[in-house]
């Protein structure tokens, strides 16, 4: 309901007026005073005030849970609405609030009115009939002596108003006509002391804060508007003082406008005076004017001198196109060097192929050669050998010839003993062998031991290599719990700090952004691996507008990456609009695009991921068949160059990728469920680790033992072929020996002869074969070396060429830097000659001008005038005196006019001000008044509140029982203690400490307390007794007649489910018995069968 505030016109408003609302009643019965209250004035008076505001009837439809309630035809003094739960009892008391305008939050039965509307239909319809009789009716000449008001209201939360005649007659559907009705009618629905609901009555009983049953009282006995209403006053006058300040300000410019009235009140003589001054004045501008141009042409020549003499910007331009050359020098003499050494890579190369085939070929004849000499030598040694063993045996049968007759006996013993040496040989070479294939079994179980050994360490690497990095990317996660850009790497946070602080001192033309993954965001967080496998390294880049701004961030990126592990630079010009692509963007009526599905706050990221990355024609697909029938089985869409799934699978027309992404790294967006994953996956990592190291372990200690025992087996192999040699020469020589008996002298001697000449033959074969060995290794040698050479000075080249490359393109970024100046400092150039000749073109047509200004001031003053003044000054005296000139000349012969407008504006000057101190004399009152208002407020809250404690105290004494209600007023608390009977000695006295009765007793009590003292056409109390014993309930109904006794003129409405049938039966009382609802018909039809 809205509360209306008086604006302060005059003196005689600052008196207080009569108000429509509910007011705390000035004067009442003494609380012991238990007598029916009887009007001290006129019968008609009483009539009057008892037939205004009444509820004589309401009616409701399709309203709450209920197709049709009412009429209820309402008595003028006591009303008793009584049923069972959800016979609609609430209903009404809702129904009453809502249909005089109230807010669904006052009722509690819901937030918005469509939750009123029945289920199942469109709208829910209210009609209320107020009684309007008397001589205090509202506009009793238009409506009559009742008021209908017809409320619907809408299942979308609308409502409309219809306000009838008692005839039936559409007098308004305005709200504020209604809001004048209940203002007429002293009714307030947001007062508890006219409408109690049940759960305005639970927050009081079981409100644990005094300040809230403070705010309580305030608001039902209406000193909680009146202080608002002061506070208002106090602000409205504040208002009103500046607006005395501002008319003071302009009463200023009033005065200032009086004066100047005045002036020409007080000039009227002056007229031909100024007629002279005026012509004086057009003689000094127009020499002034000469004066001015001639200053100006000589500060123009003047300049035009200092330009002509200004030989910088060729000097620079100079400069400029010097440093360019010698630049362009420089580089194309490091590329006459790179040049050169490329050459000589490439006959390097050639020379390298070459030499390369003839060590292939030299080392081959080398080879052969040596096993031609290595055979030769084995030959010789072979033969000296044998030329010994037959020197030997012809020494031994020159001393044997006197050998006794049982040579042929011995001879004998010599062949049984071979025969035995030749057995124990087989078995020896036997066992050889089986020693060699043993030998061999354990090299190959040797050589597969070491293969696996290898293969476990490869992965153990693998593995290891995965652990670190996970490792490294937890590091990063826990990092990025203080700072999301750790994300991204440990040093980005460095590096965004050293870009923010070159941009602002001016070291970059646009603010490089970046990293690009960390300004984008997603519309469907589900598909972040997607997007991450679609943009990979543009993830970390960063974007720069021009090639200056990127070499200056390659500058601070060197203090925090070494080189080769920086991210991404993408140059491109910055642009505050996003690109068209229409007819370029990939259409499907099902699947968007990667651009459809990111979002970022600057246009240069998607502009940028246009250009690198194609966006606008990648299409983000779920899932994997899908993908495959959309890109691959039939034609892909329009526009669509590829795809992504949403496990980062990368589908084309012809091939498809699988992606090794396990989970977003940079756009997702539960960290703590993204590190707990890590943790567990270091975890097993780190497990499978310990078990490839065992492994590896073990497979080693293995080798190690197969490599013991192979060599046992080869140091067995060694022992077992001495012992062969051993017996092959044990043999050998027994068969020597047995021959020696048999062989002639003489024809040994022969066979020796013929040895040594052969052995001497040999050894001119040895020598030869030594010499041309010699040879071809020196050839080998010769040939080795300059391949070495060859290869050491291709391989140098690299290295000499790699200094020669940066500094290229060292010198190249320089150059470029030093023609965009030379271009620069052209345009200054041409810049500085056009300004020259502008200049003098400026200068000609003003010494045109200053000739036709001479001429047209000679015509005026033929006499050169002084000049003391400006221009401007000039023509502002010139100006103001045309002004005047002008009103005098309409004005000459009519001096009256000048006088008459004086006086006018004198008077206007005195009365405005005669004005303002009124009003700062009213406000001075208005001062005097509040503070004499805000006394009788507290003494009028000081008297409520002594009455309101009077009340609580006699109504309570009715029930045995003591309490007491201490106001705290500076500290705005209300302190309510009982004792009931019995317990009056009781340290505890809190209203919490008191039985569910008791309370809803006390309740009442402090009810009816501000009903004493307050004024209201009708009270409402909804279940007041649904927690009282029948002592406590019966003794509150007594106290409640008893005062509708005493106030037969007001009407009340009491709600309870409750028996009414100990009630006494009396004209003033009405009883409505509402139906059960219809489940509990139906229920007691079944129980009745």
């Amino acid at each position: 309901m809205s509360k209306r505030k008086g604006k302060v016109i005059s003196d005689a408003d600052a008196t207080p007026t009569k108000s429509r609302r509910v007011t705390a009643v000035g004067t009442k019965d003494a609380p012991g005073d238990t007598s029916p209250r009887r009007p001290s004035s006129s019968g008609l008076i009483l009539s009057t005030t008892g037939d205004i505001g009444l509820i004589e009837s309401v009616t409701l439809k399709n309203f709450m849970c209920h197709h049709l309630l009412g009429p209820f035809q309402f008595g003028p003094n006591v009303n008793f609405i009584v049923g069972n739960n959800g016979s609609g009892k609430s209903a009404i008391l809702t129904a009453l609030i809502v249909g005089l305008g109230g807010k669904a939050t006052v009722t509690n039965r819901g937030v918005s009115l469509k939750d009123f509307v029945r289920a199942g239909q469109n709208s829910a319809d209210i009609t209320l009939r107020l009684r309007n009789r008397g001589a205090d009716a509202y506009k009793r000449d238009v409506y009559g002596e009742c008021i209908s008001i017809e409320h619907r209201i809408f299942l979308d939360g609308s409502r409309n108003y219809k306000l009838r005649s008692k005839a039936g007659q559409l007098i308004s559907t305005k709200k504020e006509e209604l809001i004048s009705i209940l203002d007429h009618f002293n009714i307030q629905l947001d007062n508890p002391v006219s409408i109690l609901s049940q759960e305005m009555s639970k927050q009081f009983l079981h409100s644990k804060n005094e300040t809230d049953k403070y705010k309580f009282f305030m608001k039902a006995t209406l000193l909680e508007q009146m202080k608002r209403d002061y506070i208002h006053i106090k602000h409205t006058k504040t208002v009103t003082r500046q607006q005395v300040e501002r008319q003071e300000e302009c009463l200023k410019d009033l005065k200032q406008e009086f004066l100047q009235k005045k002036e020409r009140y007080e000039n009227v003589s002056s007229f031909s005076e100024m007629k002279a001054t005026l012509e004086n004045l057009k003689k000094t501008m127009a020499w002034c004017l000469v004066r001015e141009k001639e200053q100006f042409i000589e500060q123009l020549k003047e300049q035009i001198e200092n330009e002509e003499n200004n030989y910088k910007p060729q000097s620079n331009l100079q400069l400029g196109q010097t440093n360019v050359t010698q630049v362009e020098k420089k580089i194309q003499q490091i590329k006459s060097k790179i040049d050169i050494l490329r050459e000589e890579e490439e006959s390097l190369s050639g020379e390298s192929l070459q030499l390369k085939e003839q060590v292939k070929v030299i080392s081959k004849a080398h080879k052969d050669q040596e096993l031609v000499y290595f055979r030769a030598l084995n030959k010789l040694k072979q033969s000296e050998t044998d030329q010994n063993l037959l020197q030997e045996k012809i020494n031994k049968a020159k001393t044997s010839v006197s050998v006794s007759n049982d040579a042929e006996t011995e001879y004998a013993k010599q062949q049984k003993k071979i025969s035995r040496l030749r057995e124990q040989l087989a078995g020896l070479e036997k066992k050889c062998s089986q020693i060699n294939e043993e030998i061999e079994n354990k090299n190959q179980g040797l050589f597969k031991g070491k293969e696996e050994r290898d293969k476990l360490k490869m992965e153990e690497r693998n593995i290891q290599a995965s652990y670190s990095s996970k490792l490294k990317r937890k590091n990063q996660l826990l990092a990025s719990r203080s700072n999301k850009l750790k994300r991204f790497g440990d040093n980005v946070p460095d590096l965004l700090a050293a870009i923010a602080e070159a941009y602002d001192k001016g070291r970059f033309q646009q603010k490089p952004i970046g990293p690009i993954g960390a300004c984008i965001s997603l519309k469907e967080p589900a598909l972040a691996v997607a997007v991450e496998c679609c943009l990979r390294s543009f993830m970390k880049a960063f974007c720069c507008d021009n090639y200056k701004d990127e070499a200056l961030l390659q500058e601070l990126m060197a203090r925090f990456y070494p080189k080769g592990s920086r991210p991404q630079i993408i140059v491109s010009p910055f642009s505050e609009k996003l690109y068209n692509i229409q007819g370029r963007k990939a259409s499907h009526p099902e699947y968007k695009t990667v651009l459809d599905i990111i979002t970022a706050s600057n246009p240069v990221v998607i502009n940028c991921l246009i250009d690198m990355r194609g966006i606008e024609s990648i299409l983000i697909i779920g899932e994997n068949d899908k993908a495959r029938r959309v890109m691959q089985k039939g034609r892909p869409p329009k526009n669509c160059r590829e795809a992504f799934t949403a496990e980062g699978d990368q589908v084309y027309p012809n091939r498809y990728y699988t992606s090794d992404y396990s989970m977003a790294k940079y756009l997702g967006g539960d960290l703590e469920t993204e590190i707990s994953m890590l943790e567990s996956d270091l975890e097993n990592t780190e497990a499978q680790l310990s078990r490839f190291q065992l492994h590896v372990t073990s497979v080693s200690e293995d080798i190690v033992g197969m490599e013991s025992q192979l060599n046992s087996t080869i140091v067995t192999l060694k022992k077992t072929q001495a012992s062969v040699n051993k017996v092959k020469a044990s043999i050998s020589e027994l068969e020597t020996a047995g021959e020696e008996h048999i062989d002639d002298i003489s024809s040994l001697e022969e066979v020796a002869q013929e040895n040594r000449q052969k052995i001497k033959a040999e050894k001119q074969t040895v020598n030869e074969a030594k010499t041309e060995l010699d040879k071809h290794q020196e050839k080998n040698e010769d040939i080795e070396s300059k391949y070495s050479a060859v290869r050491e000075r291709i391989d140098q080249l690299p290295e000499d060429m790699e200094p020669l490359k940066d500094e290229q393109l060292k010198l190249e970024t320089e150059c470029a830097k030093h023609e965009r100046n030379l271009k620069l400092l052209e345009r200054k150039l041409k810049a500085h000659e056009d300004n020259i000749q502008a200049m003098k073109s400026d200068l000609a047509h003003r010494e045109e001008e200053l000739q036709e200004s001479t001429a047209k001031a000679s015509e005026i003053s033929p006499e050169r005038q002084e000049v003391s003044g400006s221009t401007k000054s000039i023509d502002t005296e010139i100006t103001r005196l045309k002004k005047k000139i002008k009103v005098y000349e309409s004005n000459h012969g009519e001096q009256e006019q000048v006088v008459r407008e004086y006086a006018e504006a004198l008077t206007l000057y005195r009365q405005k001000t005669n004005q303002v101190r009124d009003l700062r004399r009213f406000i001075d009152r208005l001062d005097n008044i509040m503070s004499d208002r805000q006394n009788r407020y507290k003494v009028m809250r000081r008297s409520l509140s002594v009455r309101c404690k009077l009340y609580f105290n006699n109504f309570l004494i009715k029930m045995n029982c003591c309490g007491s209600m201490i106001f705290d007023h500076n500290n705005e608390t209300l302190s309510i203690s009982v004792k009931p009977p019995g317990r009056e000695d009781d340290g505890v006295s809190d209203m919490r400490s008191l039985s569910g009765g008791e309370r809803s007793f006390s309740t009442v009590c402090f009810m009816l307390s501000l009903w004493e003292i307050t004024e209201s056409p009708f009270r409402c109390l909804d279940e007041f007794d649904v927690y009282m014993d029948m002592h406590n309930r019966r003794i509150s109904l007594d106290l409640l007649l008893e005062l509708s006794e005493r106030q037969h003129l007001r009407q009340f409405i009491f709600i309870t489910p409750l028996t009414t049938r100990h009630l006494p039966k009396t004209s003033l009382i009405k009883i409505h018995q509402l139906q059960d609802p219809e489940r509990d018909r139906g229920e007691a039809d079944d129980r009745d069968i």
